[in-house]
């Protein structure tokens, strides 16, 4: 009976739950029913404000910088050749790599045994073409006396052979002795003639000891000269670069010795494109004198420069673009003929321009404005420059407005924007900062053993590490090189 009643028991509570079950179901099944049945609500859309930073256009005049790359050369560079073959007796005491030598100082000899003796022969030979000309000169005058006598005797003769002609026409005289006058005359003509010939033979001698005198002459400067080109002399002040040459070594003729290089007469030679040459051009045509400032990044500091071009190439070279501009630099200390440099021109200032951010600026030549409501416009301006991560623009709706200083795919015409204001400016690190004690070794290690850099600069910025703060840009100068 108990077992019965249990099972009975059993049987009620699963019916009851059974039916429990299904009654949650249809519950259940009416509600999504009612739910469908409804029509349905949208909810309203929220619009989606972006934060923009953005700063105010203040048109102003700006001076542009055309930045381009350089190398340094010397204006006066001289190829130091030997003009003689010979032996090299002696050399100046600074005539090696990187010697400094004055003008006029001898820097090579040559053996001049052979030229002096070729000077000496020259000489001798000069003396005698000397001589010759004396000689020649005093046998034309005897020549010419004996002429003028001759002509005296021939003119006697014929007085006397006219003499019997007129006695003979008297009956006083004979024809033998007319015929002998006659061929007194006659020989005494004869013999002018002789005195002629041998006097144009006296003046073609005195032309030939003239002309041999010439050539004794040019003989003898040419021994000289030679003798001379045996001595080589600096013909300004600079430095010796590219030594070929010891003392004792036989060289010969037109050889290259060395370089003298004026290392105070420097210019920086740069390529720019045609639009920006286009640029430094004046009303009429010609090549501005523009100022530049060459840089020559170092480790630890920039050597810096300034100048002002001098003139343009005349042709663009083979395989090239653009043009090469020259530039004549002003105490150009520390700086080397070869050394690759950054040049910056200042172009003809821009009245009127907006500096802008380069990522405000769209790629069809837009950017866009802080309009009402705080909602973008887009405003079309025209790019005149870029100078690094700026640009220069103008436009005519342009000047007061709001820009926005960094475009995303995002924004656009029209979107809602919440502004955070911003006067373009970067804020600056720290001046100054505090090294530890293994920092500064490392830095001043690094700096000491920098070749590259001139001992000048090099003392400078030693000076700087020592003290207790340093600089900030120097150190990261510094470490930036090092891997620090």
């Amino acid at each position: 009976m108990r077992f019965l009643r249990r099972s009975l028991l059993g049987l009620l509570l699963a019916a009851v739950s059974l039916g429990l079950v299904v009654f949650a179901v249809r519950m259940v099944v009416d509600a999504v029913q009612v739910r469908m049945a409804q029509e349905p609500r949208a909810m309203p859309a929220r619009e989606r404000v972006f934060a923009v930073r953005v700063m105010r256009a203040e048109p102003e005049s700006v001076t542009p910088i055309l930045e381009a790359f350089g190398q340094v050369q010397s204006k006066r560079t001289l190829e130091i050749r030997a003009a003689v073959a010979g032996r090299v007796v002696s050399l100046a005491e600074d005539f090696e790599e990187g010697g400094t030598v004055k003008a006029g100082e001898v820097l090579v000899s040559i053996d001049p045994a052979i030229s002096q003796a070729l000077l000496d022969r020259s000489e001798n030979d000069l003396l005698d073409a000397e001589a010759e000309v004396r000689d020649a000169d005093r046998t034309l005058a005897l020549l010419k006396d004996e002429l003028a006598a001759a002509e005296e005797q021939a003119e006697l003769r014929q007085r006397a052979y006219d003499r019997q002609i007129d006695l003979q026409s008297r009956g006083v005289a004979t024809a033998a002795t007319v015929e002998t006058a006659e061929l007194a005359a006659a020989s005494a003509r004869q013999a002018v003639v002789s005195s002629r010939r041998t006097l144009a033979q006296a003046e073609a001698r005195v032309d030939q000891a003239a002309t041999g005198l010439a050539r004794a002459r040019i003989a003898r400067d040419e021994a000289a000269r030679e003798l001379e080109e045996r001595t080589i002399e600096a013909e300004f002040a600079g430095t010796l670069n590219e030594v070929t040459l010891v003392e004792g070594r036989l060289v010969s003729a037109n050889e290259k010795l060395a370089d003298l290089v004026d290392p105070f007469a420097l210019e920086v030679a740069f390529r720019v494109s045609t639009a920006q040459y286009a640029r430094l051009l004046d009303d009429d045509g010609r090549l501005m004198n523009a100022p530049v400032r060459a840089v020559l990044d170092v480790a630890g500091g920039d050597l810096a420069a300034t100048g002002t071009i001098s003139r343009d190439s005349a042709g663009t070279g083979d395989v090239q673009s653009g043009r090469v501009i020259y530039a004549g630099l002003d105490d150009a200390r520390g700086f080397k003929p070869g050394d690759f440099v950054t040049v910056e021109v200042s172009e003809p200032p821009l009245d009127r321009v907006v500096r802008l951010p380069a990522a405000a600026l769209d790629i069809d030549g837009t950017v866009l404005a802080l309009a009402g409501e705080d909602r973008l416009e887009a405003l079309r301006v025209t790019l005149l420059r870029r100078q690094g991560n700026d640009v220069l623009v103008r436009g005519p709706d342009l000047a007061g407005r709001e820009i926005v200083t960094a475009r995303t795919p995002l924004l656009g015409p029209g979107i809602k924007v919440q502004a955070s204001r911003t006067t373009g400016e970067t804020p600056e690190p720290p001046d100054l900062v505090e090294l530890s004690t293994e920092r500064r070794a490392k830095l001043v290690a690094f700096v000491e053993a920098n070749e590259r850099m001139p001992d000048e600069m090099k003392k400078r910025v030693l000076a700087r590490l020592s003290e207790d703060r340093v600089p900030a840009q120097l150190v990261q100068r510094i470490e930036s090189r090092i891997g620090g």
